[in-house]
């Protein structure tokens, strides 16, 4: 008989255990749910601030548990996204210049276009390097650099869409090349943007 209360007591505490553990894990489930949510809000609010907002919460939204509500990791995240678009497109673009059935002016156009894409990979480079590590120190002369940087990057995208709209690239090639540049463009612009918007009165003390 003894026996049997024993095995019934170690049963009962196994029961309130688990069910202890269930509603742990159920409210840490619904805390991250919350947060999540949270998360995209504050992406989705501060998206709205930009040019192209539907593309800066579709390229932003995935990283919302590491950008969380921090205005500072939300510009340095689309500075590094525009960054990789950037690397991404001048290997497709570089690949393109190497065809052989280019004409001279058709592969001319596209080089100049590689070469500007080229130093908007360094201006974005220099512009992620810098807001990653930015802090009270210099303020102002760092946000100037860098604002700088990803305006220069934005005038390079453009300056490779001008040139292949002088007629010289045409057909799929140039519809590649625009469609892949264009979203660098734009991505840039939206990160512009973010930097712009940040409020570093807020973040640092003076």
């Amino acid at each position: 008989m003894e026996s049997c209360n024993f095995s019934t007591l170690v049963v009962l505490i196994g029961v309130l255990v688990l069910c202890t553990e269930m509603k742990a894990f159920s409210a840490s489930g619904a805390t991250n749910t919350y947060n999540t949510t949270k998360y995209t809000q504050f992406i989705q609010t501060s998206c709205n601030e930009t040019t192209y907002p539907q593309l800066c919460v579709k390229s932003l939204s995935s990283y919302s548990n590491k950008i969380k509500a921090n205005p500072q990791k939300l510009a340095y995240t689309a500075l590094s996204l525009s960054l990789k678009s950037a690397k991404n497109t001048s290997s497709v673009v570089s690949k393109l210049s190497q065809q052989s059935n280019l004409k001279r002016n058709e592969r001319a156009a596209i080089k100049d276009c590689v070469e500007n894409i080229s130093e908007s990979i360094d201006e974005l480079r220099q512009s992620v390097k810098e807001i990653k590590t930015l802090n009270a120190t210099q303020l102002d002369y760092k946000m100037s650099n860098i604002m700088t940087w990803v305006s220069a990057a934005l005038t390079d995208d453009d300056t490779c869409l001008e040139g292949l709209d002088e007629e010289t690239v045409k057909g799929k090639i140039k519809d590649t090349v625009s469609k892949n540049v264009l979203n660098i463009a734009q991505m840039t612009s939206n990160a512009l943007a973010l930097v712009n918007s940040l409020n570093f009165t807020q973040l640092y003390s003076r």
